[in-house]
């Protein structure tokens, strides 16, 4: 697998499968003991944000900015109960798949109707990790992390807006001499043209706290950066077989130099093309 997502750098899939959560990215055991409760063990998808891990379960090939702040993938233990319109899963796990266990992850979900769910969810660091690695950032794995989503089908359209907080607390142990935080929204939407057609598209705007006079951490494209994204991505799908193409457009504003795009990391802009096929099964 690879996990292609804006404004990042791409990691191939012999290399993200080494660097990031194996070779078998996800595995877990569910037991349901009662219809409307059920635990899972294992390597979990997180509960946090609106887009999932891997590019065919998404509306857009990449994942999006708001992505970026998020875990993918976490080891730990998942209780899940339903009670009428309700839904609610509780979590405790390593975050940013640290293998450290000091994550409490929750996402409450309330069905308005058939076509209108809202999600509130949030996850963050109990204790204090100083492990880091390719799937394990520092600054987010001790921060905590806040999604408000909203989902809505109506025919031939989904679509999905959210807003996403995030903080990384000061850490004087860890090396983070001051706090940050991000304030961010994005829109995610899809359109069914055909039975076989539909497209899909994405906007993002987020923001970053601090500057980098007074010492902020880089949680973005360095302390007080902004950036702002445009994706749409085709999709034809016929039985089991699917292919699409993507347009990116990927702008950050008042980047700390050495932070941005392009060979010299001084670009401020990104566009990106994609293609992707296969099977599903």
């Amino acid at each position: 697998y690879s996990l292609p997502s804006l404004g990042s750098v791409y990691l191939k899939s012999d290399r993200a499968s080494n660097d990031l959560y194996g070779f078998v990215p996800q595995a877990f055991i569910k037991i349901a003991p009662a219809d409307d409760f059920s635990i899972e063990i294992g390597k979990l998808p997180t509960l946090i944000g609106s887009e999932y891990t891997f590019t065919f379960e998404n509306m857009n090939i990449e994942r999006g900015l708001l992505w970026n702040q998020e875990p993918a993938v976490s080891q730990g233990i998942q209780g899940n109960y339903t009670a009428g319109p309700f839904s609610l899963a509780l979590s405790w796990n390593d975050g940013f798949y640290s293998d450290r266990f000091n994550w409490v992850s929750a996402s409450l979900a309330y069905a308005v109707d058939a076509q209108d769910t809202f999600t509130l969810v949030g996850g963050g660091n109990l204790g204090r990790t100083a492990h880091a690695d390719t799937a394990t950032p520092l600054l987010q794995n001790n921060g905590q992390i806040y999604d408000l989503i909203y989902a809505h089908t109506s025919g031939s359209w989904t679509v999905s807006p959210y807003f996403q907080y995030s903080h990384i607390p000061a850490n004087a142990a860890l090396g983070i001499e001051r706090g940050a935080s991000t304030y961010a929204a994005a829109i995610l939407a899809d359109y069914a043209l055909t039975q076989n057609w539909r497209v899909g598209g994405r906007v993002e705007y987020t923001q970053a706290t601090g500057s980098p006079s007074n010492g902020a951490p880089n949680v973005l494209y360095g302390a007080g950066s902004r950036a702002w994204s445009l994706t749409i991505t085709p999709t034809y799908q016929n039985g089991i077989f699917f292919a699409r193409a993507e347009a990116s457009y990927v702008g950050i504003g008042d980047a700390t130099p050495g932070t941005a795009f392009g060979p010299n990391l001084d670009k401020t802009a990104q566009m990106r093309l994609l293609l992707e096929a296969g099977v599903l099964f």
